[in-house]
């Protein structure tokens, strides 16, 4: 079963399915060590990750796993980053949230405003009941994204990570169906 990656607008962002011309920015966000400070693996070194990732992507869709979408500024076309709903599970009615955004577009909401529009498509298309996050217990700015979403923390997974060669503690996050706010985030375009 193949799930279509939504192109998805709000007020600031374009959500949009990755193209072979996003390997050069996708490259740059994930080789930098800044960004991925709190990250589970290493910063990239070969621009061919860039390009796997990519592919990864469109798997997600052909497989009906997931959608992984890239963030764009809709006032100039910028590249912000990604966000991912993955490892969905129509049985259980659940899936994983995830982003990665530019340190140049960190602290003007782009992660809230573009996790909120892609969980809006995901509640409303995949009929879920449960959305998990996790976030190093470090990236408290994370967390935060989390909660004015909606999330709740539910618990820490001790030592759960090696990040940069520091054991690390994850805190794990859900979302409930009856516990979304919906708000005037548009509707997937075509």
């Amino acid at each position: 079963m193949t799930l279509a990656t939504p192109i998805l607008h709000t007020a600031r962002l374009r959500l949009r399915p990755f193209t072979d011309a996003d390997a050069g920015p996708l490259y740059a966000l994930h080789s930098s060590a800044h960004v991925l400070r709190y990250w589970d693996s290493a910063p990239w070194t070969e621009r061919a990750r860039a390009e796997h990732f990519i592919a990864v992507c469109r798997k997600l869709a052909d497989e009906g796993t997931g959608a992984r979408v890239a963030i764009d500024r809709a006032s100039d076309g910028a590249f912000v980053g990604w966000c991912a709903l993955v490892e969905w599970d129509p049985n259980y009615r659940s899936a994983s949230l995830g982003y990665v955004l530019d340190d140049a577009m960190w602290g003007h909401g782009y992660a809230t405003e573009a996790a909120h529009a892609l969980l809006q498509w995901a509640f409303d298309t995949l009929d879920l009941n449960r959305v998990q996050a996790e976030t190093d217990t470090r990236n408290v700015a994370s967390a935060r994204v989390l909660e004015k979403i909606g999330f709740v923390r539910e618990g820490t997974l001790r030592e759960q990570c090696i990040v940069n060669g520091e054991v690390s503690d994850t805190w794990v996050f859900g979302l409930i169906r009856r516990e979304w706010r919906p708000s005037s985030v548009p509707t997937p375009s075509r």
